[in-house]
């Protein structure tokens, strides 16, 4: 059994920044797809940001320019860089590994970290 485990998160002030890190128990490049998706309080989980076997990203509209999303296949991880947060950026962060861009029954998920953006 695959195992993402997240960190990183915390309190952070608006316009701060915060680098989460999602480390698996397997070979990263086994998953056509990894990425992080975020869930406000209210809201369904979107997808934040995601990256290929290939390499290529995706990025929700509201983060584009500022988040990008590293790898180190050598740790089998990945991280999500954030700068210039703003509150809307709040929510619980999950990683997730998978076949496909879109959310599958297969796919693996971490329990989440908490991103919580104020003054």
């Amino acid at each position: 059994q695959v195992q993402l485990v997240e960190s990183g998160g915390g309190l952070v002030q608006p316009g701060g920044s915060l680098r989460l890190s999602c480390a698996a128990t397997a070979n990263i490049v086994a998953f056509n797809v990894m990425a992080w998706y975020r869930q406000a309080p209210g809201k369904e989980r979107e997808l934040v940001a995601g990256i290929s076997r290939r390499g290529g990203t995706n990025f929700a509209d509201s983060v584009k320019g500022r988040f990008t999303i590293p790898r180190d296949s050598a740790k089998n991880a990945i991280y999500l860089q954030m700068n210039s947060l703003n509150p809307e950026d709040t929510g619980v962060y999950y990683c997730k590994a998978g076949s496909f861009w879109n959310v599958s029954r297969y796919d693996y998920w971490g329990q989440g970290t908490q991103v919580t953006v104020s003054s």
